[in-house]
Order: structure tokens, then sequence, then C-alpha cells
């Protein structure tokens, strides 16, 4: 595991303090969560070289590590990579590479990448904007953005009075409330064109994939 830049710290203790209880919680929708695997896989081929920023305890890029050459996989609570490194070695899976550093900080390589999955994690950052703007430049041409957002606007608008005081106190981390319109538009600005919108049934949050263009 490498380290990149400077994690903003607050956010990097809460998940610290978060990890063994994240690990261990079920997925809500499996189902759902299945359906997302399955229609990334969809994109993925041998020969990608993939970057997933936020990506927790690793279980989404070692899930995906069998169809692609290489994952970096990056987080900026050393606990949750220190769980997936774990899972790794556990599966044997050698192909992903995970990284500690906020998407801010991320320095590329010169080559890019064929896909980057942002995945439970645009909601959670102070500028999703700059992330996405981010990732279009990280991207080869014709590359792929995968992202599932959780959009409170619709249903829970009083998390954006409620948020920033529950982290002020230390109880939750940075917490962006919109809608999935407001955020399609957010990628779509970014220069992306949208192959996938799906949202499952009942639920907060919106998957989709976009293409740089």
């Amino acid at each position: 595991m490498t380290d990149q830049g400077m994690s903003p710290p607050r956010s990097s203790r809460f998940w610290d303090r978060m990890a063994p209880r994240y690990s261990r919680l079920p997925i809500a929708d499996e189902a759902a969560y299945r359906r997302k695997l399955d229609i990334t896989q969809s994109y993925l081929r041998p020969d990608m070289d993939v970057f997933e920023f936020g990506c927790g305890t690793g279980s989404t890029a070692l899930v995906h590590a069998p169809f692609v050459r290489h994952i970096q996989a990056t987080d900026l609570s050393q606990a949750m990579l220190k769980i997936a490194q774990d899972k790794a070695a556990a599966a044997g899976v050698t192909n992903v590479s995970f990284s500690h550093a906020a998407i801010e900080d991320w320095i590329p390589g010169d080559t890019g990448y064929d896909m980057v999955l942002g995945l439970s994690i645009l909601h959670l950052l102070e500028d999703k904007e700059a992330a996405l703007a981010k990732c279009h430049r990280m991207l080869k041409p014709g590359g792929l953005l995968v992202s599932s957002t959780v959009c409170l606007k619709e249903t829970m608008p009083y998390f954006k009075l409620i948020a920033p005081l529950g982290k002020a106190l230390g109880l939750m981390p940075t917490l962006r409330v919109f809608t999935c319109d407001e955020l399609a538009r957010n990628i779509m600005a970014a220069g992306f064109g949208i192959e996938h919108r799906w949202q499952p049934t009942r639920s907060k949050a919106v998957f989709i994939v976009a293409r740089k263009i």
C-alpha cells in the first residue's frame, strides 16, 4: 500500500473509527448490488486498467479483479485499506493495488485509465464537480465512469440542515445533498455522455455509467 498526498484528517478519523463495523455490515440490497456488478462487468475487458476512489474495504474491486488487467484502488482511511489488503491476501488476488489517498490528492500516471469507479463516494466529497472533472482527465478517450451515488434531496431534504451539524460534532462525515437529476447534470457538464442510468425501487442511490466524450 502506498500513500499519496495528505488526506483530510477529520474525514480520515471518522472512517478509521467506522472501518471495523463497516466491514461487518451486510449489503442492504443484494439483488441491486449484483445487478450493478453485472452491468459494470459487461463493460470490462481483460486488458483494462481501472481506478477506484473511495474503495472502502475493497469488496467491489476484488469482485471485478478477475475481469481486468489491474485495479488501482484508493481510500483516505488507512483502517479501511488494511481490511482491503487482508481480503485481497486471503483471496489470493494480486492485480489490485491499494493506496492511501483522497481523489483530490491522487497523482495518476501518464497512460490513463480505461474505467474509473466512484461507488458510494460522490455524495461524501466536498467538491464532487472537481472530482468528476479529474475523473474525466484521468480517463483515456472513450473511457468509462461508473458511479453509484446516494441522492437525498428528493426524499430527505432536511439532511442539508442536519449534515453540517453532524460533521461539526464529529458524528457524520461530509455529506452533500442533491437530486439524481442534479448529479446527472454534473456528470454531463464534466464532459461525459450517460450510457446507463438505473435507480432500484425504494433506493436513494442512482447507478450511472457514463462515457468520456
